[in-house]
């Protein structure tokens, strides 16, 4: 079985009609390159392993480092080369 590329999560925009509240979490578009590189990523390496990439966001998340760390030491249990 193939294993599943992991999901980004990124944080809601606050909006002031709410008070500014913070909204919660959601399924982002991709990872930022810093929580890329914070994993020992470059973007092709990344774009070859199948994980969705967002080129404008700017924000590093320590949950989605952690999901990339997880994901790549499971490739590499299985034998991928990274």
């Amino acid at each position: 079985m193939e294993e599943k590329t992991p999901v980004p999560i990124v944080k809601k925009p606050i909006l002031r009609k709410h008070g500014g509240i913070d909204q919660g979490v959601r399924e982002g578009r991709g990872f930022s390159r810093g929580e890329l590189e914070a994993v020992g990523l470059d973007f092709k390496k990344a774009l070859k392993l199948g994980l969705r990439i967002d080129k404008r966001r700017k924000s590093v998340h320590e949950w989605n480092i952690k999901a990339l760390k997880e994901y790549l030491e499971k490739l590499r249990e299985k034998g991928v080369r990274i």
